[in-house]
């Protein structure tokens, strides 16, 4: 199946992929947004101005390349840039060897700029290792590891208007650093900001901190016991305190029961925007965005009520943006940089140049199960519907290999094609993986075979609907051997978000692993996405 042959073909019929699919947020199009402003898995937000360009980093966990570095222009459509690293290293199970890291690795990384460089810090959430600080001159260029910090939880790093640098951590905790970054200053700032008060029973983290008008300011969200998520600010006139808080948002949006976690920002001309995400069942954490109105030096988010508007104006208009999940023909030179790997990938194992025009996967490891394979490929699923497409050439498997295209998180939809006694099947299964807590071992996988399908070609073409609109979370599955005529296989598979295993929104996944023998292969001929209509 030549790649040329095969573009010809699909013109001629009408069938050749749209790899052009327009911005995928919420903006109108009219000089207006709906929220959320990304409706995808975008968690942890901390968002920088530096001039008209705004700079935001989130969190990818067990994902590599890890720490998507993301620049707008408007706060609506965003672009991924860059990302703060390709691999971590410090133990085995970020290569899937001696257990996993799902739902662990980089979380909560923040993000700052001074004095002409860009400075990013997150700290692994499988201690006892230590925090990463990068640094850059260029946001859409490469990062260089600047230190090994210790360990501060969901921490922002914080420059004083003196020079002096800081995290903010945990639940209100101060750390003075040394100048030059490379640790904690002996003898510096070490202390804990305010004590709880009655109301703060249960979680509070997600330290971002502002300086506006001299005085300092701590975001954070709150989770009391009993009571919805919220965000909460402390503010104080002196770095050390004393400290007061205010809660500054408390809202049920679009059916969902809170927004919180994030920041604000505000647009070098006066006007202050609310940066938060919002838990969305099987797709993430979304992106809303919001006014911040400074109200007796108070930063209340929302609208005059205090309520995350539906739809607002956008802050600046004219802007757009390719997206966060984008189709990809593999003809370049590099995947596109919105694909990440579970975990680290064998390199040796994939390809673009095996096949001029195709992402070759081969396989480097016998393991058990999909959740032990290595190079599996991902990209976000979107709201409020979307739809996946891969092409791919099975003629490379080898006996005992499983390939195929997944709805892929701790509960994962999967169209798997198996070759068993030279004979190639397609089946839909839901598949749900247990994990031990320490290591995040594997200890069991659970699996229900929906239905299967004799091959008869190894030309398929796999489909995956997403619907994540409100009391929705559904993956549909499609099979086809000439991506015009569809037939839909198994069963609507629910797909959820667990705060356990994965601790993230369902991402559409490539795979091909062995359960014999490596080294066989297949080529991936497109990715086609589209995000739908309501």
């Amino acid at each position: 199946m030549k790649k040329t042959l095969l573009t010809i073909i699909l013109i001629l019929f009408g069938l050749k992929p749209d790899h052009t699919t327009p911005a995928q947020s919420g903006d109108n199009n009219d000089g207006t947004f709906t929220n959320p402003v990304v409706w995808a898995d975008v968690p942890d937000p901390d968002v920088i101005r530096v001039g008209d360009d705004f700079y935001l980093v989130s969190t990818t966990m067990h994902l590599m390349p890890g720490a998507p570095v993301m620049h707008s222009k408007d706060l609506v459509n965003w672009d991924i840039v860059s990302y703060l690293y390709d691999r971590l290293d410090d133990k085995p199970q970020y290569d899937l060897v001696e257990g996993t890291v799902y739902g662990r690795g980089q979380w909560a990384t923040s993000l700052r700029y001074r004095d002409g460089r860009y400075y990013a810090y997150f700290s692994p959430n499988d201690t006892p290792f230590k925090g990463y600080l990068y640094s850059t001159d260029n946001p859409s260029g490469k990062w260089s590891l600047v230190a090994r910090l210790p360990h501060f939880h969901d921490a922002s790093l914080f420059f004083d208007d003196d020079g002096r640098a800081y995290v903010f951590y945990g639940t209100g905790q101060l750390r003075e650093l040394k100048p030059d970054l490379t640790g904690v200053l002996p003898g510096g700032i070490d202390t804990t900001l305010f004590v709880r008060d009655a109301e703060e029973t249960g979680l509070l983290e997600g330290s971002r901190v502002v300086k506006h008008d001299g005085r300092y300011y701590l975001l954070m969200v709150s989770w009391p016991a009993g009571a919805p998520r919220r965000q909460v600010c402390y503010r104080a006139d002196r770095i050390t305190g004393p400290y007061e808080k205010r809660v500054i948002l408390e809202d049920a949006f679009a059916g969902f029961p809170y927004v919180g976690q994030g920041t604000i920002v505000d647009d070098g001309r006066g006007n202050w925007y609310g940066i938060i995400f919002q838990d969305r069942g099987g797709v993430g954490r979304v992106l809303t965005l919001m006014p911040c109105r400074w109200v007796d030096g108070w930063p209340l988010l929302g609208n005059e009520s205090g309520r995350v508007p539906e739809t607002m104006n956008k802050p600046v208009a004219g802007f757009s943006s390719p997206g966060l999940t984008v189709s990809d023909d593999f003809n370049d030179k590099n995947l596109k940089r919105n694909w990440q790997w579970s975990h680290n990938p064998i390199d040796k194992c994939w390809s673009l140049t095996a096949r001029k025009g195709f992402l070759r996967l081969s396989t480097g490891r016998v393991v058990e199960n999909l959740f032990l394979a290595p190079n599996t490929l991902t990209q976000r699923m979107e709201g409020p519907r979307c739809r996946g497409i891969v092409a791919l050439d099975l003629a490379g498997m080898k006996e005992g290999d499983v390939a195929g295209f997944a709805a892929f998180n701790s509960d994962a939809g999967v169209l798997a094609i198996t070759c068993r006694d030279g004979e190639k099947q397609l089946s839909m299964q839901s598949q749900s993986v247990s994990l031990t807590e320490k290591e995040k071992r594997v200890s069991d996988v659970k699996a229900r075979v929906h239905e299967t399908v004799a091959l008869t070609s190894d030309t398929l073409y796999l489909r995956i609907d997403g619907d994540f609109r409100v009391g929705r979370d559904i993956a549909t599955f499609y099979y086809s051997l000439d991506n015009k005529h569809w037939r839909q296989i198994g069963a609507d598979f629910n797909m959820i978000f667990d705060y356990r295993r994965f601790f993230m929104g369902t991402k559409f996944a490539l795979f091909n692993y062995a359960t014999q023998t490596t080294g066989g292969y297949i080529d991936v001929d497109f990715f086609d996405y589209k995000r739908l209509d309501e």
